[in-house]
Order: structure tokens, then C-alpha cells, then sequence
């Protein structure tokens, strides 16, 4: 589990944002990113990070604010 945050990493930008836009796919793709890299770090902000994109996530607009990020950045949001 621990490293499916390094090999979403190692994928292409256009993958990443392609696995992030399909609906369900998305959402657990997130979902296993924030889970790895909470089980990685074991801190605080990791947990609440995960946490909230549990409780919150489902909707379209974090989604989209992680894709946007994501385009810009390279990773999603506090997810490095």
C-alpha cells in the first residue's frame, strides 16, 4: 500500500489526470494516494488530510481542485 503514492508518481501527467477525472476511478485513486501516504508519514496533518477527503471528498469540487493542482504542480494537494 505504501507505495502506490510513488507509483502514481511515476505516472505521466496526462495518466494521472485522466485516472482522476473518471468518476468512481477517481475518487478511489485519491482515496489509495492519501491512504499510502498517510501509512508512509503517520502524522497528524496526513491523517486529517485522508480523513477529510473520506468525509468530503465524494463531491466533484475537491476533485476538481486536486486535478487543477495537480496540472500545475505535478502531484495533488499535500500529497508530496
Amino acid at each position: 500500500m505504501e507505495n502506490f503514492c510513488k507509483w502514481f508518481n511515476s505516472q505521466s501527467l496526462l495518466l494521472k489526470v485522466i485516472l482522476l477525472l473518471i468518476p468512481f476511478v477517481g475518487w478511489v485513486i485519491e482515496l489509495l494516494v492519501r491512504l499510502s501516504k498517510f501509512l508512509d508519514k503517520k502524522d497528524t496533518l496526513s491523517l486529517v488530510v485522508l480523513l477529510l477527503f473520506v468525509f468530503v471528498g465524494w463531491g466533484w469540487f475537491l476533485n476538481l481542485v486536486d486535478v487543477i493542482y495537480l496540472c500545475l504542480t505535478g502531484h495533488l494537494i499535500l500529497a508530496d
